[in-house]
């Protein structure tokens, strides 16, 4: 599942692409928020861990990975 974090005062969002369920990440999201971790860890599917301090978090968008179309549609 493709994962977009917001940071507060960043230019960019942080994309990654992980194995975790809808359902999963939105858990992770709010034992963050809840002050219970202090932070959003997430692992992506190459084996990379993001963590952003749970304070900074602006927005977390969920969705399916959309891969790029190569040629013409009929």
């Amino acid at each position: 599942m493709e994962v977009k974090i917001g940071v507060q005062f960043a230019n960019r969002e942080l994309v990654i692409d992980t194995s975790l369920s809808g359902d999963e990440i939105e858990a992770e999201v709010s034992k963050a928020l809840a002050g219970e971790a202090g932070v959003l860890s997430l692992a992506d599917t190459k084996g990379r861990r993001v963590v952003v301090p749970s304070d900074k978090l602006a927005y977390v968008e969920l969705g399916t990975p959309t891969t790029g179309q190569v040629g013409f549609r009929s």
